[in-house]
């Protein structure tokens, strides 16, 4: 399969130079240049498929003849080695529970998949790989355990400073080895310009193999579309219209969800949750895209004020009306947040964190312009216990904390800080980026 870029200005380039690259040359992000659809048979067997078996099938047709079958199989051992299951808290209402894996959130299913191809396609390649991450929260720590001990590998998680939960910060700063944090004085949309800017330029891109391990990065997306489908295969009642509340904010995810429609999976509407960080609501509202700085909240990992993949989603949808068809957008303050965090647990008895609140909020919203029945499932896309500083005392309850986030907690934090300024991180990368890792 070919790949364009958003922007159109290079030409098109195979599977493994969009995923190498990470952007293109010209900003612009890549997208297939066409999403195939999956046979009605598939369908008939989704109920019966486990997530390895449904991965396979959604992923083939992109991978063609980029790697071998079997080689894509044994990948997806590895890396689909944990489920998604489908928890139903009422009649038709759901949670789709995405923190099952080594970090505990949604972004160990791709950043998993994304270290295999790119451990298969570089296996002749002599110079370091740098991975450069912006995060604002979970990215980090799940791209660098699953990056974590690659040869010739490096990988650099940036973070914007006080604008991540304490459990988070002790992830992604304490994993060592060949991964290093970057603590930046500045949002994560400055985060996310610095790693852009650090693609684009000519002294870096000599130097080192530059890659992207957030969702710019195709092969950090795609694989994202498999839980989708796992999620219609586990319904009690599948011959109801599904509608599927996606919590957003850099909007990878979501627009996973949007390509596996358009691979044919049953989903009659994607909502589009954010928190007051609403650029994309408001343009589904108005028609008008307006990036503007990023505001702390509750729910960190969705404070991006510039989503990158809201050029992949005008790409999926030329029109605004065409857009409406398939997207429904809503935002939410802080304290409705907090009150949906509150009746998930004493209306159902489940434990949630903000991202996973916002997204049960947004389909509470769509259902109530929709009296006919249909199938409701929200993200939870991260463990509670990663945002314990936040639900325990609106819940008066202790969550247990699982053993894998007790041992982050009890290492030392060890990261770099550095101004929001791309000159002084270009130079870091360039003096330190190889040699600043801690031993294992």
């Amino acid at each position: 399969m070919r790949l364009y870029s958003s922007n159109r200005k290079v030409p098109s380039v195979s599977l493994q130079e969009a995923v190498l690259q990470g952007l293109a040359a010209d900003s612009g992000l890549f997208m297939p240049e066409h999403i195939p659809v999956l046979p009605a048979e598939f369908f008939r067997r989704l109920p019966s498929l486990s997530i390895h078996d449904i991965a396979f099938e959604v992923l083939q047709p992109f991978v063609g003849g980029a790697i071998p079958p079997d080689e894509l199989s044994s990948m997806l051992e590895r890396t689909f080695n944990f489920d998604a299951p489908l928890v139903e808290l009422a009649e038709n209402l759901y949670a789709l529970e995405l923190f099952h894996g080594p970090t505990l959130a949604f972004k160990d299913f791709g950043a998993r998949m994304l270290a295999e191809w790119l451990r298969y396609f570089l296996r002749k390649e002599k110079r370091p790989l740098l991975v450069l991450v912006a995060t604002s929260g979970d990215t980090g720590s799940a791209v660098g355990h699953a990056f974590l001990g690659m040869p010739n590998t490096y990988v650099v998680l940036l973070y914007p400073s006080g604008k991540v939960s304490t459990i988070q910060e002790q992830q992604l700063t304490t994993i060592g080895g060949n991964v290093v944090a970057v603590e930046l004085l500045g949002t994560f949309d400055d985060c996310q310009r610095l790693v852009k800017m650090a693609f684009l330029d000519s002294d870096l891109r000599t130097q080192f193999l530059l890659s992207s391990a957030n969702s710019i990065n195709i092969a950090r997306l795609l694989p994202q579309m498999v839980y989708y489908f796992r999620a219609v295969a586990q319904l009690r009642r599948p011959d109801l219209p599904t509608a599927i509340a996606v919590p957003s904010g850099n909007f990878g995810n979501l627009t996973a969800g949007l390509f596996a429609k358009r691979m044919g999976l049953p989903v009659q509407m994607f909502i589009a949750a954010t928190n007051q960080n609403d650029v994309v609501p408001t343009y589904l509202r108005t028609g008008r895209f307006e990036p503007r700085p990023s505001q702390r909240t509750l729910s960190n990992a969705m404070d991006v004020g510039n989503p990158s993949n809201f050029a992949r989603m005008t790409e999926l949808y030329p029109t605004l009306d065409a857009m409406r068809q398939d997207l429904f957008g809503i935002s939410f303050s802080d304290e409705e947040t907090a009150q949906a965090i509150q009746q998930l647990y004493q209306r159902y008895g489940y434990l949630s964190e903000p991202h996973g609140a916002i997204g049960y909020l947004g389909l509470c919203a769509y259902a109530e312009q929709q009296p006919m029945p249909m199938n409701r499932i929200f993200l939870a896309t991260a463990h509670p216990a990663k945002f314990a500083d936040i639900v325990e005392p609106l819940l008066s309850v202790k969550i247990e904390v699982p053993a894998r986030l007790n041992a982050a907690l009890n290492k030392p934090k060890q990261a770099v800080r550095l101004p929001n300024d791309f000159s002084t991180f270009k130079a870091w990368l360039q003096a330190h980026a190889t040699t600043y890792a801690k031993p294992l």
